[in-house]
């Protein structure tokens, strides 16, 4: 559930303002917003794969966010990956912790609760382009 946790503090960089700001000094590179695959560029990607990644989950940590530098890691990289096509939406949904199943995504995750309900909604749509009913 780490890779979930790193999505949950990727996805609360577009809600929060200050928390953007606030990492966006820490990374010294983009806008701090690297909520999707969209939003996060190569300079912050790097950062976030490099030299910052213990900086990063420290300050995640501090927030909330508990997962580990090479979680964090494996979530940029598959956004990375993804991004220029070396990863198909299977692929990367699986990466993620999404599962697919004929061009939608399941809803019946066994155990779920409704944040994770939620989150799932919510990483099929930014990610994957699916819109889940409610």
């Amino acid at each position: 559930m780490a890779t979930a946790t790193v999505l949950k503090f990727m996805q609360k960089t577009a809600e929060d303002t200050a928390l953007r700001q606030q990492l966006e000094a820490l990374l010294g590179v983009g806008d701090g917003n690297i909520s999707s695959e969209a939003e996060l560029d190569s300079a912050e990607s790097e950062a976030l794969k490099g030299e910052r990644a213990p900086v990063v989950t420290e300050f995640a940590a501090k927030n909330g966010y508990e997962f580990s530098v090479s979680d964090l890691v494996s979530v940029v990289d598959a956004f990375q990956k993804h991004q220029a096509g070396e990863l198909s939406d299977a692929d990367f949904a699986t990466l993620i912790g999404v599962t697919t199943t004929d061009s939608t995504v399941s809803e019946n995750v066994a155990g779920a609760t409704k944040p994770l309900n939620r989150l799932t909604r919510y990483l099929s749509k930014t990610y994957l382009g699916i819109n889940l009913p409610n």
